[in-house]
């Protein structure tokens, strides 16, 4: 998600000429899907107003209207992993961000994730996560959803980064993760044991902040 963010910022400065904080207060005004006003994102969010100024430009650049659609989504993010196929990961990528599940990531979802996932705590970051590993939604992740994600990253990475991938490495990380993490062996992880094994267990950590770099 750095990537994305940083071409999102890098169109701003070649696209938009240098403005005045009142172009911008009245462009976020007009918008067609308006986002919440300067002062409460930035009370929301761990960003400054200058900085949302900025995040606010480039994703209208990319989304005029001011929402952005699943499709749009895969079409920026599939831009970054030219060797694999990204649909997958972008697909949960874009249901962990659209919170209201109606199918659209306004500016304020987008910036709301984004804050956590650049500026949260440990524990803000690791319950993102959880959220995007619990597919459906429902509290818990089973051993089907982490093996969706995890295969879904092996395969937006590509063999390009990963030439000697054998089928069975997805699995595989999942039985080790599930190993760790299903303390009472019920068959699913909840939000308390994803947090606490990913704090106790250093390898772990890394492995889970592996995969935040992608998002």
């Amino acid at each position: 998600m750095g990537a994305v963010v940083g071409t999102l910022t890098m169109q701003t400065k070649q696209r938009r000429p240098s403005r005045d904080k009142a172009d911008d207060e009245l462009e976020m005004t007009m918008v067609c899907h308006r986002p919440e006003g300067l002062d409460q994102l930035e009370a929301q969010t761990n960003f400054t107003k200058q900085e949302l100024q900025i995040l606010y430009r480039g994703f209208k650049n990319e989304c005029p209207s001011g929402v952005v659609n699943e499709d749009t989504f895969k079409h920026i993010y599939a831009q970054f992993f030219p060797h694999g196929d990204a649909s997958m990961y972008a697909h949960y990528l874009f249901n962990a961000f659209d919170t209201t599940n109606n199918g659209s990531i306004k500016f304020k979802d987008f910036v709301m994730g984004l804050s956590i996932l650049l500026r949260g705590t440990l524990q803000e970051k690791l319950e993102w996560t959880f959220h995007l590993y619990d597919i459906n939604r429902d509290g818990y992740i089973n051993r089907e959803e982490m093996t969706e994600i995890v295969r879904a990253i092996y395969d937006m990475m590509g063999k390009y980064t990963y030439p000697a991938l054998k089928g069975d490495v997805p699995q595989q990380h999942v039985d080790a993760f599930f190993q760790k993490m299903d303390k009472n062996k019920d068959g699913v992880v909840t939000m308390d044991e994803f947090i606490i094994a990913c704090q106790e267990d250093e390898t772990m950590m890394r492995s889970m902040q592996l995969f935040e770099n992608v998002m």
